[in-house]
């Protein structure tokens, strides 16, 4: 639930609320790390968060680039914590063609038809061993 009561919130507390991160931990992690911008700089997990302010968030091999719509420091639904953030076209689309290659990726790597049994590991070890 967005409250804009309070103007001041601060980065990891937002991260947090705004879905991105499942813990404050995690946010403050990430944020330390170096995979949260704000405006371009490196910023500290205590910073407040404005509205206006352009986040560019690498998470698990995606990038996320928001520009903060609302404030809120709890947590609420999903569907609440969508409105505090606005997502940038062009970071929409270098996702869905990010989606696209793996999915790609994923079709020309061939996989087994099923799971090797008892006389597929002793030849795939006795293989392995060998070189």
């Amino acid at each position: 639930m967005p409250s804009t009561m309070t103007n001041k919130t601060r980065l990891d507390k937002w991260l947090w609320a705004a879905r991105f991160f499942k813990t404050r931990g995690l946010a403050t992690e990430a944020i330390d790390g170096g995979h949260v911008h704000v405006n371009g700089a490196r910023v500290k997990p205590s910073r407040t968060v404005n509205i206006g302010d352009e986040l560019r968030i690498r998470k698990t091999g995606q990038e996320f680039v928001v520009v903060v719509r609302d404030i809120s420091d709890s947590r609420g639904p999903a569907t609440a914590a969508r409105t505090l953030y606005e997502e940038t076209h062009a970071s929409l689309q270098a996702r869905e063609q990010q989606a696209a290659q793996q999915r790609l990726t994923a079709l020309a790597s061939p996989k087994p038809a099923h799971r090797p049994g008892k006389r597929d590991r002793r030849h795939i070890i006795r293989f392995t061993r060998q070189g």
